[in-house]
């Protein structure tokens, strides 16, 4: 299995949604932990990168793009 890659401000779609509803995250804080927005109402988390790659399903829109 090839390691997940992802970018600043890739928008990304978890495998569990969030409480508002939607599974879409922006990525906004790459380090040793990643910080993620949703896009549906706006709470930020910050997830562990290792926990991250795990609980990411896929990336929907890549932030090279904008």
């Amino acid at each position: 299995m090839e390691p997940k890659t992802f970018t600043l401000n890739d928008i990304v779609e978890m495998k569990k949604p969030h409480p508002c509803g939607t599974n879409r995250w922006k990525v906004i804080r790459m380090g040793m932990d990643i910080r993620i927005k949703c896009v549906g109402c706006g709470h930020s988390v910050m997830i562990p990168r290792k926990d991250f790659a795990k609980k990411m399903k896929k990336v929907i829109i890549s932030g090279e793009e904008e």
